[in-house]
């Protein structure tokens, strides 16, 4: 696997094309929130076969400038594999960790991980009920990876997980399920860098 870019972007983009407008290619999706200056995105698709989901990392590692992480399942030519929080680290690449507290942000900082997604950060219309949100202090846990905030994030409430000590933010259904995903990663970004100004 190839390492991305250090330090982490700010905005990573989780895909699901489930949630894409009507007539919407995720790959084109992709490829305009990166024209618009998102950095990261972990493929997740996880229903897809191996053959598809190796064509789609392949076609998202095309697009100039954006780091493609894989979520769950490897690919030799991604910038990182994302783990579930029950899977095992691997021993070899660069890997990160979906966590939900205390306890597995610390394991996921012994193991090694280069990062970390910390949810639900908030109420997420991706999976209604899908727990309490988190401290979100917990993204200043010693020892822990750089962690980006996840679950309920939109340019509302961005801003608010880099003052609570996140890296940056992870997003899926902000922007998978709107009518204009670029715009919206242009507005998340915008939100991210003012924060990051201060």
């Amino acid at each position: 696997m190839n390492a991305p870019p250090s330090p982490l972007p700010r905005l990573l983009l989780l895909t699901d094309r489930a949630q894409l407008a009507k007539g919407r290619g995720l790959s084109a999706t992709v490829a305009e929130c990166a024209a618009a200056g998102l950095g990261a995105v972990l493929v997740r698709e996880h229903d897809l076969a191996p053959g598809a989901h190796a064509a789609l990392v392949e076609t998202l590692l095309a697009v100039p400038g954006l780091t493609v992480l894989t979520s769950r399942r490897p690919h030799p030519a991604a910038h990182g594999l994302h783990l579930a929080a029950h899977q095992p680290a691997p021993t070899t690449g660069r890997f990160g960790r979906s966590c939900h507290d205390a306890g597995e942000l610390a394991r996921a900082g012994a193991e090694g991980a280069a990062w970390a997604t910390l949810s639900p950060y908030a109420a997420s219309a991706s999976k209604p009920g899908h727990g309490p949100p988190v401290d979100p202090g917990l993204a200043r846990l010693p020892g822990a990876p750089p962690v980006w905030a996840l679950g309920g994030i939109d340019a509302t409430n961005a801003a608010d997980a880099l003052r609570h000590g996140a890296a940056g933010v992870a997003v899926m259904g902000a922007v998978m399920r709107a009518r204009e995903p670029a715009a919206q990663v242009v507005d998340l970004l915008a939100t991210l860098d003012q924060e990051g100004q201060r």
